[in-house]
């Protein structure tokens, strides 16, 4: 408590589409904050439950990578908070991203009542429970809070990453002692590289009697074509009751560089999906309108609309060129930063 003080002080985010649109027809006010618990909800979001936890949040979250990337720290600051006063619930961090500033800054933005408002999530690199403990330590005076809502094992990327973070001595060890410390309140874990290293992930922690409360992954118009985690691994999830975080709907744009498809074309086709939060990057007020336009209009799709969809991306989808999460080193932040893992 007083080494989260002091950084306080020093600092000055199986299931089908008749089911998605049923969940999203339950919108009214009321039923949103009966669900969501003291968090005001706009009527102009759309919500949804968070697996099994009780939780209801927004269907888009904003992605906290692009939240360190603006010149003006208030600038930062103005659109995290434009954002949450829009109905924008779901916020994502990291402990690397942007070298930490990314979660100086919405720590600052969370202030002045900010946050109760939100859920806020971030991610931790440690695969050992000292390197865990150690980053959790500045998460927490980064975000200028004493619990954060989920903390997720970041870039399970390998297939021997569940091995360390289950091993003697390995992270889930930090987690679970910081989950019953009140430090944190769920745990999940991400990865973007292939599907088997998610099932691998999984495998493992039932193996340990382990239930992950959310799953965070690439979800978008190109996944189904190659190495889909959307085919393989969110009927597991489903069939666990593990809420789906779907990430990289543009990947970085480069999906949006192949021609396929329209930014609020690629946002409907995520929304579509059995996910609970559409993460997605948001680095000016013109994306976060954009993302907010999405949702406005976004309507549950056909299965013929979904199918016309997918046939008009297979073709340069096909190799994963444009899914450079998959098939290169481009966004393997812990590959260019081995200290990160501990």
């Amino acid at each position: 408590m007083e080494r989260r003080s002091f950084l306080k002080s020093a600092v000055a985010a199986g299931v089908g589409v008749a089911a998605v649109g049923a969940t999203l027809a339950q919108s009214s006010t009321l039923d949103n904050q009966a669900q969501g618990g003291s968090r005001p909800m706009s009527p102009d979001m759309l919500y949804r439950e968070l697996g099994k936890t009780g939780e209801k949040v927004s269907a888009i979250g904003l992605g906290g990578y692009h939240l360190g990337k603006q010149d003006d720290p208030q600038e930062s600051i103005r659109l995290i908070r434009s954002a949450i006063d829009r109905g924008i619930t779901f916020m994502d961090n990291c402990w690397d991203y942007n070298d930490g500033l990314s979660e100086v800054r919405m720590g600052q933005a969370l202030r002045d009542g900010y946050r109760s408002k939100v859920f806020l999530m971030t991610k931790m690199d440690g695969r050992t429970k000292d390197s865990y403990n150690k980053q959790l330590e500045q998460s927490l005076g980064r975000l200028q809070t004493d619990v954060i809502d989920l903390v997720q094992f970041h870039e399970v990327i390998r297939m021997e990453d569940p091995d360390r973070i289950f091993a003697e001595g390995g992270a889930i060890e930090a987690a679970v002692a910081a989950r019953k410390a009140g430090k944190i309140r769920y745990i999940g874990f991400t990865g973007h590289k292939d599907p088997y290293v998610h099932l691998r992930m999984l495998e493992v922690a039932e193996k340990h009697g382990f239930h992950f409360d959310t799953v965070q992954m690439p979800i978008n118009v190109m996944d189904a074509h190659f190495r889909s985690f959307g085919k393989q691994v969110v009927p597991v999830c489903a069939q666990r009751g593990i809420a789906v975080l779907a990430m990289k709907t543009f990947g970085d744009n480069f999906i949006l560089k192949s021609n396929t498809v329209t930014p609020i074309e690629a946002l409907h086709y995520s929304l579509n999906q059995p996910v609970s939060v559409v993460i997605t990057g948001i680095d000016s007020t013109t994306v976060l309108e954009q993302a907010l336009e999405a949702v406005k209009t976004f309507k549950p799709m056909s299965d013929a609309e979904t199918a016309s969809l997918l046939e008009r991306t297979k073709d340069a989808a096909s190799d994963g060129k444009y899914e450079l999460f998959k098939t290169s080193s481009h966004f393997d932040g812990t590959a260019h930063n081995p200290s990160y893992l501990g």
